[in-house]
């Protein structure tokens, strides 16, 4: 049986469009050193109309709003094309913030505490700052990359980021002091833990685009105990999740020990220097083998569904 078509998804029509096209890009690249890869530009909330489930198998690089939230894999399964990554129910549970964590909370393992707002119904600051303090983050309740958050210290911080909000949900969190990690899970087995330091103090989308600043460390320079706890913690949202062939679990620690999640990734970034590819370093995988690693489990479903074709 002949190996299938790669067809690499980048660009879409979320905030994250650029960012998109730069891990597609690089994906392409490095399938294309073990399989046929053709990268598509995606520009529209649509199937692309040259996909063909008989030769094709969908490998998304499509961050955010469409490709995330479960949008692109429902189109994908309606036309029987296989695809690579997490399914349109895990993926649509992933993608909100807020209900993410609280089914982890339901597992023992519990997020910043937080209020879901929405932009036709927003509480005044000082009833929010009564329930969660002074130190907040504002941000979307279903964007990716940090796009959109916003640091607060005060209540002019905090009016200020509220003026802002015209619409949909955000997620107002208090701000965990302390140490920032990030796990990659590939086939439901956590890989290395990679520390996040920010020169400013937080992972806002500046600090992750923009060169210098900030710094990583893999792996995590932490104690056994704790890179075993995190592992262990991320194979479990990964399995309670319903998660498919990789994601990656960001947390933060604070300055007492207490651990925190953030979020789980589907689609993370995917260029050689972001940081599932960091962590899968540390794990002794290059990023093409990282990546061919990925894409097996839809080649594999693609391959059975080839043989029941034929049969």
């Amino acid at each position: 049986m002949s190996k299938p078509t790669i067809v690499v998804l980048a660009g879409g029509v979320s905030a994250e469009r650029e960012v998109s096209l730069s891990s597609g890009q690089a994906c392409a690249m490095a399938l294309s050193r073990t399989y046929p890869t053709r990268l598509c530009e995606v520009s529209a909330d649509t199937l692309p109309t040259d996909l063909d489930g008989q030769r094709d198998v969908v490998f998304s690089t499509l961050h955010g709003t469409f490709g995330e939230d479960g949008g692109m894999p429902k189109l994908l399964e309606a036309a029987g094309i296989n695809y690579a990554g997490c399914a349109v129910e895990s993926s649509a549970l992933l993608m909100n913030k807020s209900r993410t964590k609280q089914v982890m909370k339901e597992h023992g393992l519990a997020g910043p505490r937080e209020w879901l707002v929405t932009a036709d119904a927003l509480p005044t600051a000082d009833a929010i700052m009564e329930k969660l303090g002074n130190l907040l983050i504002v941000k979307p309740n279903a964007e990716g990359s940090s796009v959109g958050l916003r640091l607060v210290a005060n209540a002019d911080d905090l009016q200020k980021a509220l003026n802002q909000i015209s619409t949909g949900q955000w997620l107002i969190e208090e701000r965990i002091v302390g140490r920032e990690f990030s796990v990659g899970v590939l086939h439901g087995k956590a890989m290395g833990v990679v520390e996040i330091r920010p020169k400013s103090g937080v992972y806002d989308y500046e600090s992750k685009y923009t060169k210098g600043m900030t710094e990583y460390f893999a792996p995590a320079p932490i104690d056994e105990k704790l890179t075993a706890r995190l592992q262990e913690l991320s194979a479990m949202c990964y399995q309670v999740c319903g998660c498919r062939d990789y994601a990656r679990v960001d947390f933060m620690m604070s300055e007492s020990g207490d651990v925190y999640l953030l979020e789980i990734n589907t689609l993370p970034g995917m260029k050689e220097t972001s940081l599932l590819p960091m962590s899968a370093s540390c794990a002794g995988l290059d990023f093409s083998a990282l990546v061919r690693e990925m894409v097996a489990p839809a080649v594999s479903r693609y391959s059975g569904t080839q043989r029941k074709a034929i049969r």
